[in-house]
């Protein structure tokens, strides 16, 4: 199945790997043994936009939500400086499918359970795209990532798209310091829910502010919450959430 809300970039040029390098949340190097997930941060270590880099070549492609695609390809052509690289958009087509990668395409290296990623024109399959990902709480785009997020409250770590032995990128300093001198107070998690509420509905827990309801597939959803007042009788709007699942 071919994904119209996907856009890839192309990064090329002798300065390419270290220039992702110096930016981006994961060890750009690791793209020897296939895809790596990845992030571009604010200086204040919060969530600028999430993507796949991918080897192609001596280039890099960048496997990225469409909608962030323009201001992360104006972003990086600001970091750009006189690094010797060219970043553009390409034509090609994001392709997914379950099971095993066909040849040429590539394990998605978040979860197992989200199968493969193709950029030659594999024919993908059909899924719920949204099921799995909420059975395996694995955020997506502009629904549980917005500008608000620190990505190790949305999970990255567990997700493979952060490394923290490979010095400085754009954030670094906040994302390592959560990392090691605190305990997360707040982040993403699974939740059971009876009922249906929309998208983005609050979630409260003995009339307190608990968290946020995103998500939602087989009785089940992705929800941030503020774990000290998380609890197995929440309520959003017309639905009843309960934690842990």
């Amino acid at each position: 199945m071919a994904h119209s809300d996907r856009a890839v970039l192309r990064v090329s040029g002798p300065d390419s790997l270290n220039f992702l390098q110096g930016l981006v949340t994961n060890d750009v190097t690791k793209l020897q043994n296939g895809l790596v997930y990845a992030a571009l941060l604010t200086p204040q270590g919060k969530y600028l936009a999430d993507f796949f880099l991918v080897p192609d070549g001596e280039d890099i492609l960048i496997d990225a939500d469409a909608a962030q695609a323009p201001a992360l390809l104006q972003r990086l052509s600001m970091y750009k400086l006189r690094s010797k690289v060219e970043i553009a958009q390409t034509d090609l087509v994001v392709s997914r499918g379950i099971g095993n990668p066909p040849d040429g395409a590539f394990a998605d290296p978040r979860n197992a359970i989200l199968g493969w990623r193709g950029y030659a024109g594999q024919p993908g399959d059909e899924a719920d795209w949204d099921a799995l990902r909420v059975a395996a709480c694995i955020p997506k785009s502009s629904v549980e990532l917005t500008p608000d997020t620190f990505i190790l409250e949305a999970g990255f770590e567990r997700l493979n798209g952060v490394d923290f032995k490979k010095g400085c990128y754009v954030g670094q300093e906040v994302t390592a310091r959560m990392k090691h001198k605190t305990e997360l107070r707040k982040g993403l998690a699974q939740v059971l829910v009876e009922g249906r509420a929309p998208v983005g509905a609050e979630l409260t827990s003995a009339g307190k502010a608990a968290g946020t309801l995103y998500t939602q597939s087989g009785g089940r959803g992705i929800a941030y919450l503020r774990f000290d007042r998380a609890s197995e009788a929440m309520q959003a709007e017309g639905a009843t959430v309960r934690y842990p699942a």
